[in-house]
């Protein structure tokens, strides 16, 4: 959350302070765009009730956004208000509660649905429509079983219905309104009530679908452990709850326990579990150094571990955030669902209204008849089915990707994934394990091989590079001494330099030897023999000559193969980018069979790269660690970013953050995508499809109204569980 503030600077030359807003609402910052302001709006269950609010509040003066978060109940309004008293009117106004909670990132309660009204309504429907038959004709006794029904089951509709067209807003509520009043106005008096029983029943369905969705989520948040055994200032153990836990504390983990908080393992030894957050298949093995996290468990080992992040910052439960902001963004089918609502049904309640007058005026149709046939009609327009069934399947997709360890950013993401035609692959870390080791070392000229080790590792340990990494490693491993290094700089895509005992020296690659004059035969001869084994090649130099020579070579992941004949099978074509030269670049990507490579790339020649893959049209990704390679990422259409369990920086500016090292989840990710899309598809065409079919039984005569309720009803069940599917998968 930001932090919370009293006053606001509105970028006008006035300073305003916000007065206290409504319990339940949470006001802070937003330096230089105004003041935001989260509501929990209790009573805001599916996107009827945010199109009402969206439609009160998106021409409000002094309003510059609205963000709505279904799962969590939240409205957040951006503005630059000096009160908020006339937007808390307007949510009253239109029948919305604010309501309070001690924690607005906390999911608002399953509420217990009361059968008891929806069963008496049922009934009286139904006694309604026996005495009917049974008396062949209207009596009293029908009126007032409908009456009862309508009452007892309806009215929360016709209140909200109210609204809405107090509004001007024709929404289901007011659309299921109008069509019962004039069904009891024309003397339909059990089918009004039974088209209500019907209607109500379907709300509570969609509502419990809606319930269903946010149980995805609240089974994430679950996974944590209330308390955790941590080590007291006195020495000894104690159970304390997991949101007290302050950071560097030491926990202790049992067999088979589940780990309360991230840390890094301190003492002791065990494997894993971490298939929550990573979706590994198996157990990882842990030891002192290695991280854990919330919400895994642990096997059969015991361990302590220091305490890396607080319980509201936990990998965990920033994934959590993340897909519930995911899933607060409008993908792009929904923003066409949305916008064709706001057409289709004005449109087919001007066609009901003519359908009403026209044929009686101009053709001397029966009044009842046709009245009766224009609110089948407004049954029919009631897009109930359509507008439920896209967010439905967005959050499912998003919480089913959660569950597998691919963190989606948001629905656009989701549904463009199918679309996928070219993948640029980083070598380091993605392809490879990202670790390399040092394999040669020749040193040239009267230099003593130990001092030109010891310079290099001098300004290799000062680089956080995994190949400048490798030698620092070796040289440790054989005891060579570290000299004192001054003025060091690192060298984007090239090494590093600095100064040792007053000279300077570089630590690189062949470009950053050329840019310095050095072009010796034997050198180039040595370079590329080691490049040609798919080895990287580091040069020591000082200003006048190359000192020595240094081969460090990474190993394929075992899955990277799989993971790129998964994608070719999907028909994904894929190219790597590296910035090791041309030779290693060929010999990594014909052994996993990546279509096209380019070597010898810095960060700018990346972007480059993308760009000219987003020339060929399609949708285009980049796979990296998220950081390096932050231009490549952000200009492709997708950025995935590997390894990012733990990583603030990759869940934060990811579009897609696989939370292990597992790039064949880059081809679940495209075949999620492309499921989510076809059950997208079939909802929608289903939805209209009933429509379309109840339109011409109507026109024909051959509809009711009850069966008008219960076709839409039955719809917006099949579209939902059909959503709902993908949490299976």
């Amino acid at each position: 959350m930001s932090n919370k503030c009293n006053q606001n600077s509105c970028g006008c030359g006035v300073t305003s302070v916000p007065t206290a807003p409504l319990p339940g609402a949470e006001t802070s910052i937003n330096t230089g765009e105004g003041v935001t302001t989260r509501y929990r709006i209790e009573n805001m269950d599916c996107p009827t009730e945010e199109a009402l609010i969206r439609n009160k509040l998106k021409n409000f003066p002094g309003v510059t956004g609205l963000e709505f978060n279904l799962l969590q109940r939240t409205l957040t309004i951006s503005h630059t208000l000096p009160s908020l008293e006339q937007v808390e009117e307007a949510l009253k106004s239109i029948g919305m509660e604010v309501g309070t909670s001690e924690s607005m990132d906390e999911l608002p309660e399953v509420e217990k649905t009361n059968w008891w009204p929806l069963i008496v309504s049922g009934l009286a429907a139904l006694a309604a429509e026996i005495i009917e038959m049974l008396s062949v004709g209207h009596h009293w006794l029908t009126l007032l079983l409908a009456l009862v029904a309508i009452l007892t089951g309806g009215l929360e509709t016709y209140k909200k219905g109210w609204i809405a067209l107090r509004n001007r807003n024709l929404n289901m509520n007011s659309l299921m309104s109008i069509a019962v009043t004039g069904a009891l106005l024309i003397g339909q008096w059990p089918e009004a009530a039974m088209v209500m029983v019907l209607f109500a029943l379907a709300e509570v369905i969609e509502a419990k679908s809606l319930d269903r969705a946010r149980n995805a989520i609240r089974g994430l948040m679950a996974m944590t452990p209330e308390s955790a055994t941590v080590q007291l200032p006195d020495g000894t153990w104690g159970e304390v709850l997991a949101k007290e836990v302050v950071l560097d504390s030491i926990v202790r983990v049992r067999p088979g326990e589940r780990i309360a908080l991230d840390g890094v393992v301190v003492e002791g030894s065990s494997t894993v579990d971490q298939a929550p957050i990573t979706g590994e298949s198996l157990p990882v093995d842990k030891c002192p150094g290695e991280p854990v996290f919330a919400g895994t468990i642990n096997q059969a080992g015991s361990f302590l571990f220091r305490v890396t992040a607080v319980a509201t910052n936990s990998t965990l439960t920033r994934i959590i955030h993340a897909v519930e902001a995911a899933q607060g963004s409008r993908a792009p089918t929904q923003r066409f669902v949305d916008q064709f609502a706001k057409v289709y049904t004005p449109a087919v309640f001007a066609v009901a209204l003519a359908v009403a007058v026209i044929p009686p005026l101009a053709f001397g149709g029966a009044w009842l008849e046709w009245v009766y046939k224009s609110l089948v009609l407004l049954v029919i327009a009631c897009p109930c089915a359509l507008v439920i069934s896209t967010p439905v399947t967005i959050v499912s997709g998003l919480a089913a990707a959660a569950r597998h360890g691919i963190l989606i950013k948001g629905g656009v993401y989701l549904e463009e994934g199918r679309k996928l035609a070219w993948l640029a692959l980083d070598k380091t870390g993605t392809i490879t394990h990202g670790k390399p080791a040092q394999t040669d070392f020749k040193a040239f000229g009267s230099i003593d091989p130990e001092e030109a080790r010891s310079l290099a590792a001098s300004l290799a340990s000062r680089s956080d590079h995994p190949v400048s990494h490798a030698i620092a490693v070796a040289a440790e491993a054989d005891g060579v001494m570290l000299r004192d290094v001054t003025n060091f700089s690192a060298l984007a895509g090239r090494g590093s330099t600095g100064i040792i005992g007053g000279r300077v020296y570089r630590l690189g690659n062949f470009r950053l030897a050329e840019e310095n004059g050095f072009n010796v035969p034997n050198v180039t001869a040595s370079i590329d023999t080691l490049e040609r084994q798919g080895k990287s090649v580091v040069l020591l130099t000082d200003d006048t000559q190359p000192l020595a020579l240094f081969g460090v070579a990474d190993t394929i992941k075992e899955s990277s193969r799989d993971a790129i004949a998964n994608l070719h099978r999907l028909g994904v074509r894929t190219m790597m980018l590296s910035g090791d030269n041309q030779h290693t670049a060929e010999t990594i990507a014909r052994s996993v069979g990546i279509d096209k490579f380019k070597g010898g790339l810095l960060p700018e020649d990346k972007l480059i790269a993308i760009e000219s893959l987003q020339g060929n049209g399609g949708t285009v990704g980049m796979v990296g660690d998220g950081i390096n390679d932050a231009p490549a990422l952000a200009r492709a259409d997708i950025g995935f970013a590997m390894g990012a369990a733990g990583t603030d920086t990759a869940i934060e500016t990811a579009d897609v953050a696989l939370m292990d090292d597992d790039l064949r989840k880059v081809a679940v990710f495209v075949q999620l995508s492309r499921t989510t899309s076809a059950i997208l598809k079939q909802n929608i065409t289903l939805a209209l499809g009933i429509k379309a079919v109840f339109l011409g039984l109507t026109i024909m005569g051959h509809a009711t109204m009850w069966m008008a309720v219960f076709a839409d009803m039955g719809a917006s069940l099949i579209v939902v569980a059909n959503g709902l599917r993908l949490l299976r998968k």
